[in-house]
């Protein structure tokens, strides 16, 4: 899945290519679809693998050392972007080796190849990387800033706070969806000035910031004006304890059902994921005081 904030050029480079075999087998019979994949594709806009003989070959998903060649090819930015996204998805990349490879590729000259890395750091990063990953939260680039504050939602670490303060201030930045991240995962932080931010962040114009910010503000208070800043301001002046009811605080997961050719054989099921603890988080610091 690519998620917003990667640039739509982008988007368009990573190959979706099972899915579009299985439509031209289904809809014009086996020939007609490796036809049209394997040989009107002279060009291979699909990215489809160079001399493949079966539609099977053709979708074939590269090995892992094939991911890590393009991961680490010097000259092709698409390559070591595909590369980086490919090994991101996959158990093994929380080994040092891959996260050492991650760690170099967050600082590639691409703005793509480091918000994929930035992103692969979140999956599988340790709180040894978030100082790395709070570089990227006031990267140039609007998307890594945005894969930035979504990976700290998945690793705590208060040296943290600080950027994400800074993110989720629309005087600061300009761009929203990046906000909604920095929002959401500052709720993990159990700090008045944390609170006072988020009480402020509810005058955003963008819904989906007033949004994220109210969750953090449940997650962290346990109290629920909804979208009344008054009625916020008055209960933080009025309380010395604001953080006597919290709850615990867990990222976001991703779950949807099945498309119709997700049903079909070889072909994966949906990326879901289950909400979870950051790592670096202990179930004790979410506890109420």
């Amino acid at each position: 899945m690519m998620h917003r904030g990667m640039s739509s050029q982008r988007a368009r480079r990573v190959p979706w290519v099972l899915g579009v075999c299985v439509r031209g087998c289904v809809l014009g019979g086996l020939a007609g679809g490796l036809t049209g994949v394997l040989g009107g594709c002279a060009s291979n806009p699909l990215n489809m693998r160079p001399g493949a003989t079966s539609v099977f070959d053709a979708v074939r998903a590269p090995t892992p050392s094939e991911a890590v060649d393009m991961a680490l090819d010097p000259y092709d930015p698409d390559r070591r972007y595909k590369g980086v996204l490919l090994l991101s998805k996959e158990r093994f990349a929380a080994e040092d080796i891959y996260l050492n490879l991650f760690a170099e590729r967050a600082t590639d000259e691409d703005p793509g190849v480091r918000a994929a890395a930035i992103r692969a750091l979140g999956l599988h990063g340790r709180q040894e990387h978030v100082p790395l990953i709070v570089k990227g939260v006031a990267d140039a680039d609007p998307s890594v800033r945005q894969e930035a504050a979504r990976a700290l939602q998945r690793i705590h670490d208060p040296v943290a706070v600080d950027a994400l303060l800074v993110a989720m201030d629309r005087a600061k930045e300009p761009e929203s969806f990046v906000r909604v991240e920095a929002a959401r995962a500052i709720g993990q932080y159990a700090e008045p000035r944390v609170v006072e931010a988020l009480i402020a962040s509810l005058a955003d114009d963008s819904l989906a910031v007033n949004a994220a910010t109210l969750f953090s503000l449940r997650t962290l208070t346990g109290q629920d004006f909804h979208y009344d800043r008054a009625a916020w301001q008055v209960w933080y002046r009025g309380t010395s304890d604001y953080f006597a009811a919290r709850s615990a605080y867990l990222y976001p997961g991703f779950q949807r059902g099945r498309k119709w050719y997700e049903y079909l054989p070889f072909v994966p099921s949906p990326p879901n994921e289950p909400k979870g603890l950051p790592v670096g988080m202990s179930p004790d610091m979410t506890a109420s005081n």
